[in-house]
């Protein structure tokens, strides 16, 4: 039996990197030990620049172009559905602005050629990166803290963006968040039970600020509610369990305060701790009986999960879903998702 070919697609997701992008490309490797072939994926998220101009020029395999700015979780979604249909059989994930140096991507995917992980993420220490505000690295730490205790996981570089994923993996990724797809991918990997690595990576010196949020407060907001809603979506029995408990304790111990004071005869002046008591039993009642609703309601999306690798799967090799297989040439593959329903897509 012959070699098998294996194909490793780097893929890189832009929101104006004209000027950036040359020197990332210049940093990424052609040839690494244990893969035949390596090509180049841009994803222009609607940049009003010459973004993929420049993509094309400097040797990008395939540049994805969207009209409109869609945000860094559908660029990044449509690049691993991209990159599948393409026949990566493994896909790397960096930033434009050439943050991460590009000699680390072998190290990135060893894990993933020894069989030993389906994802694996760069970290950057991010306690010894000085050029990053201490207040930043702080709340990196936290909020990594925070991701690993949802999710099972060992990472230690949450938002990390420098990131390998084996095909089965990235067929088995969805992002619903909008803002960000750093922190969901991990919480949802961890809650799928798939095997995440880290390793450690280094940084270039920064070319720009971060565009992907306009504060420390915005961040810190949008990272907490993506956090919850996502824990909440894998986990909706303990999260509404909690909540539910919660009020039920704090409705019965106020009852039992109301019952102290009727007991000694002064009842009729609580009788605003017992309205508040039984507000708070009800409600608490209510929540836990939600939880059981969203229980049921997540295994159903389990199964539609499952739905979606295998229809992914089938389209990713190339067969109809809706007739007989047959062979599609690479650009209708890439016609018609939900994540590039909109997008131009170019061959360099």
């Amino acid at each position: 039996m012959g070699h098998r070919v294996s194909k490793l697609i780097i893929q890189i997701p832009c929101l104006n990197e004209a000027e950036t992008l040359p020197a990332t490309l210049a940093d990424l490797p052609r040839e690494i030990a244990g893969i035949d072939t390596i090509e180049w994926l841009v994803i222009d998220d609607g940049s009003d620049d010459a973004t993929a101009s420049v993509a094309r020029g400097h040797g990008v395999d395939h540049v994805i172009r969207f009209r409109a700015h869609k945000g860094l979780a559908a660029a990044f979604m449509a690049g691993l559905d991209a990159a599948v249909r393409l026949g990566a059989d493994y896909i790397v994930n960096t930033d434009a602005d050439n943050q991460y140096a590009g000699a680390d991507v072998a190290a990135l995917v060893r894990p993933l050629l020894d069989g030993t992980a389906d994802i694996v993420i760069g970290d950057r220490n991010v306690a010894t990166l000085r050029r990053m505000p201490l207040l930043k690295r702080w709340l990196q730490r936290l909020g990594s803290w925070v991701v690993r205790q949802v999710s099972n996981t060992r990472v230690p570089d949450a938002t990390s963006g420098f990131r390998a994923y084996t095909r089965e993996a990235a067929l088995r990724q969805t992002v619903v968040s909008d803002f960000s797809y750093t922190l969901e991918t991990i919480i949802q990997a961890g809650r799928k039970r798939m095997a995440v690595a880290h390793v450690p990576v280094a940084t270039n010196d920064s070319t720009r600020p971060s565009r992907l949020f306009d504060s420390v407060f915005t961040y810190v907001r949008k990272s907490a509610a993506t956090i919850v809603r996502i824990y909440t979506l894998y986990e909706p029995l303990t999260v509404f369990t909690a909540a539910g408990l919660t009020l039920v304790a704090g409705g019965f111990g106020i009852s039992l305060r109301f019952l102290y004071f009727y007991i000694h005869g002064a009842g009729s002046g609580h009788v605003q701790s017992l309205i508040l008591s039984a507000v708070l039993l009800i409600v608490g009642f209510q929540v836990l009986l939600i939880g059981l609703l969203a229980d049921v309601l997540s295994a159903n999306r389990k199964l539609t999960e499952e739905l979606l690798y295998r229809v992914r799967s089938l389209e990713a090799d190339g067969v109809s879903v809706t007739g007989p297989a047959r062979e599609k040439p690479v650009s209708e593959a890439l016609d018609g998702r939900p994540a590039a329903a909109d997008a131009g897509i170019r061959h360099g």
